[in-house]
């Protein structure tokens, strides 16, 4: 864009704020026009320039403001037309309107190897304008944000079971905030790399960097969420992802002394946070459901301990098989509800790892609109369709020959996995942010159990004691707050709480993003009075 300068009037005046305009500028940006149309005396500029001085008229900071404003109007209009070009104007199946707007993209985040991250970007359903920016992550590692969090859990769109049609999801976490999902890392969903190594050398600290790389470009895109709060929450190995990028923020705005991203908080559920206090809380609940038997649980507790969950050793596997085989044909991620009837071999992603003999592998579950245990199949289906790929702008010649829920590639070969992330945790309390966890009480995945013994290992002060919270006079699950973090299980929930219990979750994100407590029912002791 060309900046018609030609037309531009001199004078002493400042031009005013134009609100429009700025709700679309970068902080920076804006900052320094402001700065730039400060008047500077004539000596400053010299000699070469004193003759402007003599201009009637003329005011040098009227200079400085045209010059900024080119620049502005030219990172607007790019910013603008990008943001037209990713607009989803309607999918495939979507039979109702809606009063949002969303968009759909890639942004290169490493142009050496050709790496390129997928996103779907949801405005809040009512005034944007006020609402925070969350992102969403789902784990695996090398599950789909786009398949589960979005087309199952959060999103205002789920899939109906034949495939081809959409429906709204009337419990959308974008009733509460402007929603972003990123499939990460490449060689997820319609993320990809144009160097073919790169999905085999995937793994957290890489992951973390992309993810950085891509916010500080997204917002370039998006200007006018740049100063907007902003939080990021996930579940399952997301409690990798979430943390670690939220620790990578934090220092990129310590080094660059900006707040390039207004980080404010985090939260994640059901996640992999410690692999010790994992196999810990593992077993103990899988025994104490009785799911396996003791056997099998004190073998666990021999060959387990203190070992990698992604990286796990021969000997830890064989145990984790047993289990499978003890436990039968159930949904791992929630143990009262039936599994996918269409798939024999009913899974366990997150307990199978790298076993030689396959018999762990199995695909994940999960619940649909009227209780349907195979919603995955169901999303698999949606995005294989072309003309689905082609109304979210996926490039042909990087979508991949079968679009999958996840990728086995991406996990297979994952590079570093700490086993522990609690020391970011203690990194990131020292730095205020808001922290929750948060657990379905019904996930054999990665249990209640081992998050409570993941938050004990914290040692943290309790500041509100353990409680129930309520949700239209039930319980919709049990709280502790402690000194920096919170906790909150949801009762019934499975691995996926968004998905198995979507009303209790959309009250826990909107407490979560207003900082406030769960909500507790002031009439339940009045109540047990009453009854007794």
């Amino acid at each position: 864009m060309a900046c018609n300068c030609k037309s531009a009037t001199f004078g002493s005046t400042p031009a005013k704020s134009n609100s429009r305009i700025s709700r679309y500028l970068p902080h920076n940006i804006y900052f320094s026009v402001s700065v730039l149309s400060s008047r500077v005396p004539c000596h400053i500029l010299g000699a070469s320039r004193a003759p402007l001085c003599q201009v009637p008229g003329f005011a040098v900071d009227s200079l400085y403001l045209l010059l900024g404003s080119c620049l502005i109007a030219a990172s607007l209009e790019d910013s603008i037309a990008q943001q037209k070009l990713d607009k989803v104007l309607k999918l495939p199946g979507q039979t109702f309107n809606v009063s949002f707007a969303h968009y759909a993209g890639y942004v290169t985040v490493d142009k050496n190897s050709g790496r390129a991250l997928f996103y779907w970007f949801f405005e809040a359903a009512e005034d944007p304008d006020s609402k925070p920016l969350l992102l969403w992550l789902n784990g695996g590692p090398g599950c789909s944000s786009i398949a589960y969090g979005l087309a199952e859990e959060i999103g205002p769109f789920h899939i109906r079971p034949d495939g081809k049609t959409l429906y709204l999801n009337p419990y959308s976490w974008n009733l509460a905030a402007n929603i972003l999902f990123i499939d990460s890392p490449v060689g997820v969903g319609f993320s990809y790399s144009n160097t073919s190594s790169d999905l085999l050398n995937n793994g957290d600290k890489r992951t973390a960097k992309d993810s950085l790389n891509f916010l500080l470009k997204w917002l370039e895109r998006f200007p006018q969420y740049k100063d907007r709060d902003f939080y990021i929450a996930g579940e399952s190995y997301a409690g990798h992802y979430v943390p670690q990028l939220s620790q990578a923020i934090v220092r990129y705005n310590k080094a660059t002394k900006a707040k390039a991203i207004n980080l404010k908080g985090y939260m994640v559920g059901n996640a992999l946070t410690d692999d010790y206090h994992h196999y810990l809380g593992l077993f103990q609940f899988l025994w104490s459901a009785g799911l396996i038997s003791d056997e099998t649980y004190k073998l666990s507790n021999v060959l387990c301990d203190y070992e990698s969950l992604v990286h796990s050793p021969d000997s830890c596997i064989e145990v984790l098989g047993i289990a499978v085989e003890e436990m039968g044909n159930i949904d791992t991620y929630s143990i009262y509800t039936p599994p996918c009837s269409a798939d024999a071999s009913q899974a366990k992603w997150l307990l199978k790892r790298r076993l030689k003999s396959d018999m762990i592998q199995q695909m994940v579950s999960q619940l649909g609109e009227k209780y349907d245990p195979c919603t995955a199949k169901h999303t698999e289906a949606y995005f294989n369709l072309p003309e689905v790929q082609k109304s979210l702008h996926v490039l042909p010649g990087a979508a991949p020959f079968k679009w999958e829920t996840c990728s086995e590639t991406v996990n297979r070969y994952w590079k570093d996995s700490p086993r522990t992330v609690l020391d970011v945790y203690e990194e990131l309390i020292h730095e205020g942010l808001r922290i929750w966890i948060f657990s379905g009480d019904t996930d054999a995945a990665i249990p209640i159990t081992s998050t409570r013994y993941t938050i004990d290992a914290l040692k943290l002060p309790t500041v509100s004691p353990w409680r129930a919270w309520y949700d239209d006079g039930q319980v919709g699950g049990r709280t502790q707050e402690y000194e920096g973090l919170n906790f909150v299980s949801v009762r019934g929930a499975g691995h996926e709480v968004p998905k198995h219990r979507p009303k209790e979750a959309l009250t826990l994100i909107k407490a979560f993003l207003a900082g406030t407590s769960m909500p507790a029912a002031a009439s339940a002791s009045k109540q047990l009075i009453s009854d007794s």
